[in-house]
This record gives C-alpha cells, structure tokens and sequence, in this order.
C-alpha cells in the first residue's frame, strides 16, 4: 500500500479545525491528519515532531501569523507544502505569501468538501515521494476517522457506511470514557503502550469478558480511551489509571486524567465526552492532589456567594484597617476555590483584579507603592499561568502580604504624620480653614485625609477643628477682654450664631453665660 499524505491543520478557531477534519473521509482519499495547532508557534513544533507532508494554515493568527510560519517551514523544511486559507478581506495579505513558496490557497467562504479535496490532491501531486491510491482504505485508519467524528457529535455518513463501522468495532453494551490532557505544548503521550497496558490489565481483571478498546485524539492535546464492553469495572479502571499516572510523575509531563461514568450507546459517546471529561479536566484544577478525576467520585460543590464587596474593602483600607480587609478577601478567595464548578477563568480574573483595586487604592491613599505596582504585573502572569487553584491563593497571600508591609511602615510615620496635621490646625485655626484647604496644603486626597483624620485621631477633623475653636474662645471669654461677638470671628466663626450654638454643645453653656459663670 502507499503512504498517506499526510496533512497538519493550524488555524485560531476551534470551529474550523473541527469542520476541516470532517469535511471529507480523509483516509479513504489518501490523506492522514496528524495533528492539529491554533498558532504558528504551536505547528513549527508539531512540524518537527510529526513531519507532515502538507501544512493547511489559516494567515491572521496570533502569536505568529501564517506567513511567518510559511517563511520559517519553507526555510527550514523546503519539501513541506503549504496551503494558506483566508477570507476576502486578507486575499492582499494572501498573494505576499506567495513569495514565501505557498503552493495553493482557499478562500474561507468557499471552503467545502470539493474544493478542500481538489486543492489537497493538486497539492499532494506536486509531492515526489507520494503515489496517492484513495481506493486503497486503511482499516484502522478509519476506524479513527470514525471514532473521532463520533466523539466530536458529527453526524456519521451512512451512505459512507459509517454508522455500521461505528457498531461494528463497538458492538457491547456498556461504554466509559478514560481521558488524558496535556497541558500546551507537549507532544502526544505514549498512547499505544498505554493503551497495551490498560488493554492487558483490563483483561485481567474481567473474566475473558470480551471488550474492544481505541484511542481517539479529538483535540491536539487530548487523548480518549474508548472502553467497550458488556459489564465495564470502573473501580478497576480508574485504579489503572491511577498506577499509569505514577509512571509520569518523574517525567516532565503534567497530564490530568479523567474518567466518566458508565454509559450506554455509542451515540452518546460526545455528550458524555463534552458533559463530563471536559469538566473533569477542568475541575482538576481545584484538586491538585488527585491522580485522576473520576465523575461519580466527586463531593458536593460547596454553594459559594461570589460577590465580593470592594466597597467595604476601600473603606476598611482607608481607614486603616488592612489586616481584617486583607483576611476576609482572603478567605472569600479560599470559599471560590471550594467550589470546584467556579470558572476557571472568572476566578482568575477576581484574583488578578483585586491586585490591580488594591494597588490603585493604595495609591489613592497617597502611598509610595512603585515597586509594588510594578510587582502586580509580576502576579498577573504568574495567576493566568497557574495550574490550580491553591497556586493562585499562595501567590495572593503573598501579595497580601507584601501589600500590608507598606501599610505596617506607613504606621510607623502614622504618629509623626498625624502630629504635622493636628499642629497645623492649632496654628491656622482663626482662618477659613477647610478639610480641601488642608490637603491641598499636605498634597493629600481630600476624601482620603477625611478617612485617615477619623482613623488615627478620636475625632474626625471638623470636629477636632471646631473643639480647639471653642477650647481657644473660653481663654478670650475669661480674658474679659472682647467681646462675644469678636471673639467668634477671633476664633474662625464667620457666623456668631452658629458659634454659639457649637460653643454650648461643647460647654454646655452659651458664650454668655460661661463668661458670667467664669467671672463670678
């Protein structure tokens, strides 16, 4: 038989990669997918990895474009072709590809079964070590083109015989589903000797009951063990499982393991796909001690309000009181991460925009936090990149922590600072003297030296100003020497009959009569 050409797919959308896998039976056409990327990047390693014949890529992608990735294989692979899709709007950007040695392109509003094929065979003729034979099907090859189709919830062809090779190699009743995910990056594990030994052990322990077994890639880091037969043992899978994941943990690998409950019928193979193993792969991250996730094993998430008021952490801060702020946000954090069903992304997200609200009310507060504003960058990359959640609360406490170092040294000038402010007053008390007069005069925000006047001192400031008023207008009062009404004015009160009414709800007596009590 001769060689499938094989194809490598690279586009950012999940959609479309999913929709050119199934747009034709690839094996029966001479082709072979090998593997699947969302950016250049990702296929130049796929490229050295799997050595595909021809490079379908998409051009507008991030972290590197088609055309970069086009000059860099024709550079370095000059035997691999490439076809570039696109959309209307990019056909300039196309035609600059071709200079790079693009050998073909298809627009992306014309993409159909048709067409994908004839670019491919036009293309795979152009390949000197390739005698394309479509007729000539390879069995297994199939099997996983099915299988993969299936997994993925695309229809089956029955004209294509599709459905009755999809029960012909799952005949049983019972199905579960084994999964294992590797993080970005990583080549495929091992699959066919894990799949031996999974097949060898399974064996073992079932009696000679019969049972087929296959090994599916729906996505580029992900491989599902298909188990088929009449009575599946989850307890001994999942202890397995448990075993093959030891044998990796002293590898560079990181690979999470999850298992589904078990099912009947073979058409519900991509819900129990999509519904459990893909949530299990997420859930993981909430359990870091586990070696594999099983659906059945899982407690009861813990109902979890995930509103968290920033308003009372404001308050608490400008007033001082860092350390109980810093521990309810910590533990209403600790209470998210309990709660395994909480996205992953929105409790990112929460974490990394608390950093970012504290170092901006911090710095509202007046306070010298350059090196920490410049550190929250720091934490922001260090919390996308975690992988679990104890990780990210680690890297939170430790910003928390570094957070209430400056608040503990801004104590230690608190006495000193606060000594300035209240001197201040006793020396500008007679003037028009204003809470905004005073932080402009401190270069202080006027909102926070109201929260920080109340916070270091018994009283808030209006108050501390109108007592050393009055305090300075009973020494006149006793002096006899002016009167009522200039000493009012004397002290700061631009309107007597208030001063009268603060003088008595200090003294308890009116201006009048604390000079005649004082007197007699």
């Amino acid at each position: 038989m001769s060689e499938l050409c094989k194809v490598l797919i690279v586009d950012d959308e999940l959609l479309v990669r999913q929709g050119i896998k199934h747009y034709i039976n690839w094996e029966k056409e001479g082709f072979q997918l090998v593997g699947e990327a969302s950016n250049g990047q990702d296929a130049l390693q796929l490229v050295e990895q799997l050595h595909p014949h021809i490079i379908i890529t998409d051009v507008v992608m991030p972290v590197m474009d088609g055309q970069e990735l086009t000059r860099r294989v024709k550079l370095q692979y000059p035997e691999i072709e490439v076809i570039v899709l696109s959309s209307f709007s990019e056909f300039d950007y196309v035609k600059s590809t071709f200079q790079h040695g693009v050998v073909d392109y298809i627009l992306k509003p014309k993409l159909e079964s048709e067409e994908l094929l004839r670019v491919l065979q036009k293309t795979a003729a152009l390949i000197p070590t390739l005698q394309l034979k479509p007729n000539e099907l390879d069995h297994q090859l199939s099997i996983d083109h099915v299988l993969t189709k299936a997994i993925t919830g695309y229809d089956l062809e029955s004209e294509d015989s599709e459905s009755s090779l999809l029960a012909d190699v799952l005949p049983y009743r019972q199905f579960a589903l084994l999964g294992i995910q590797l993080k970005p990056g990583q080549a495929k594990p091992n699959c066919k000797g894990l799949e031996d030994k999974l097949r060898t052990a399974l064996e073992a322990n079932i009696q000679q009951e019969q049972m087929n077994l296959y090994t599916v890639y729906p996505e580029p880091h992900i491989a599902i063990f298909i188990i088929n037969q009449n009575h599946v043992h989850l307890h001994e899978i999942s202890c397995m499982a448990s075993e093959a994941v030891k044998g990796f943990m002293n590898q560079d690998l990181r690979m999470c393991w999850a298992l589904s409950d078990v099912f009947e019928g073979a058409n519900n193979l991509a819900t129990v796909y999509q519904e459990q193993i893909i949530k299990l792969f997420q859930y993981q991250y909430y359990f870091p001690e586990r070696l594999i996730m099983v659906n059945n094993e899982l407690p009861n998430a813990e109902a979890v309000d995930l509103k968290f008021q920033l308003n009372g952490l404001t308050e608490d801060l400008k007033r001082g009181r860092y350390q109980e702020a810093f521990q309810d946000l910590l533990e209403h954090a600790q209470r998210m991460s309990r709660n395994y069903r909480t996205d992953i992304y929105e409790f990112k997200s929460f974490l990394s925009n608390m950093i970012f609200n504290i170092t901006i009310i911090m710095s509202n507060m007046g306070m010298d936090i350059t090196e920490l504003d410049e550190a929250k960058y720091r934490y922001f990359k260090a919390i996308d990149e975690a992988l679990y959640a104890v990780q990210t609360i680690e890297l939170l406490q430790t910003f928390l922590n570094e957070a209430a170092s400056f608040f503990e040294s801004q104590d230690q000038h608190s006495n000193q600072n606060m000594k300035r402010l209240l001197d201040y007053v006793q020396k500008h008390y007679a003037e028009a003297l204003t809470l905004s007069e005073m932080a402009k005069h401190f270069h202080f925000n006027p909102s926070y030296l109201s929260s920080y006047f109340a916070a270091n001192n018994k009283e808030g400031f209006n108050e501390y100003l109108n007592r050393v008023r009055i305090e300075k207008a009973a020494e006149l009062l006793r002096d006899k020497a002016a009167s009522i009404s200039e000493i009012s004015g004397m002290v700061g009160f631009s309107d007597h009959s208030y001063f009268c009414k603060v003088f008595k709800k200090f003294t308890g007596l009116s201006p009048s009569q604390y000079r005649r009590n004082h007197n007699n």
